[in-house]
């Protein structure tokens, strides 16, 4: 009798030595057993729930102009995304986009992508994080890391995937808007100011790729350039333009974009411009080819003052642009130049 209650004595200590949480995870006493077994490489931060849902998109793109974010603009991509996984991609920083997008609407999650190296860039694991994504947003840093570590690579395809075929929103702001048209400047020689490239088209800081990277619909013949009135910017993007006229024989646009500003293209090519600033529609024509864009001297784009056929639309004021003709639609906020270059300095006069 005695050693049965032994036994049996030595059996309530030790369940009573067994708590709750240790219960929850035999491996980790005290810790929650983990939601997803699904490995994350690059991922540095998730907010929300980490298993994929599939919903309802409608593609758009996004060209935010740096400096604060525009939470309307990201209302937008949101809307668009239909509640799904939102991805931010970068190089650098932190994950402080998951509690900010997070908080302007309703997603399933929202996780932060670092991929610093060409090996996370082909890695299959990122690729298929960024390919289940309903909304992916490319923030701001350095353009040459992104062309430098992702150009060429499994992340490449899968963003124009997500560009091409899968149709959901797009989006960067400074850096990431920089990469998003076929023609981009890279920067992987250091920026470039606009009395620089004025003074010398082809200074050694002019570094212009085309055709090799991102595919997004409607900038095809597209450059782009940001915090682009505060940085008196003007001067490079006409150069950046030149030098797409005379080195390709091609005749390119550009969209250009101040801080605290976006311009915002949906599915048929109609653009908005949102936040507080301006965006800028820069058309080249055929026939307006620079005078004289050579290494060392100063540039002369004229064409009897009309190279560039300039619209500026003010945001939030309900001015749209169609990205198909290049044409305003309406007048809405709508200001309208001729710019021109004549040794080397611009010339901007109201049409």
């Amino acid at each position: 009798m005695m050693k049965r209650f032994c036994v049996v004595l030595i059996g309530m200590v030790l369940l009573a030595g067994c708590s709750k949480s240790d219960s929850l995870n035999p491996f980790e006493p005290g810790v929650p057993p983990p939601t997803s077994t699904v490995p994350r490489p690059s991922s540095i931060g998730i907010v929300g729930d980490t298993s994929d849902v599939t919903t309802t998109t409608k593609s758009g793109i996004v060209i935010m102009g740096g400096g604060t974010d525009v939470d309307a603009a990201f209302q937008w991509m949101i809307a668009r995304s239909g509640g799904g996984d939102v991805v931010i991609i970068r190089a650098t920083g932190t994950d402080a986009y998951n509690p900010y997008v997070k908080n302007l609407g309703t997603v399933n999650s929202v996780e932060t992508l670092k991929i610093d190296s060409r090996k996370l860039a082909d890695d299959d694991g990122v690729a298929r994080i960024i390919r289940n994504a309903e909304m992916l947003f490319i923030a701001g840093g350095d353009q040459s890391d992104y062309t430098g570590y992702w150009k060429g690579t499994k992340v490449m395809a899968a963003i124009n995937y997500l560009l091409k075929e899968k149709k959901v929103p797009v989006g960067g702001t400074s850096a990431g808007a920089a990469i998003l048209g076929n023609y981009y400047y890279s920067g992987e020689r250091g920026s470039v100011t606009s009395a620089e490239a004025l003074a010398n088209p082809y200074i050694q800081s002019i570094t212009i790729g085309k055709d090799d990277f991102l595919q997004t619909p409607f900038l095809q013949n597209v450059i782009t350039d940001q915090h682009f009135s505060q940085r008196t910017r003007e001067g490079r993007t006409a150069v950046f333009l030149g030098r797409i006229m005379k080195d390709w024989a091609k005749t390119p646009n550009a969209i250009a974009v101040d801080e605290r500003t976006a311009v915002c293209i949906d599915e048929n090519g109609m653009a908005e411009v949102l936040g507080t600033n301006k965006a800028f529609f820069l058309k080249t024509n055929t026939g307006k080819t620079p005078e004289l864009l050579n290494i060392n001297q100063p540039v002369t784009w004229n064409n009897d003052g009309k190279a560039i056929n300039a619209s500026v639309i003010a945001a939030s004021g309900g001015g749209r642009f169609n990205l198909k003709t290049f044409e305003p639609v309406n007048t809405i906020g709508l200001e309208s130049y001729w710019w021109s270059v004549v040794a080397g300095n611009m010339v901007i006069v109201t049409q």
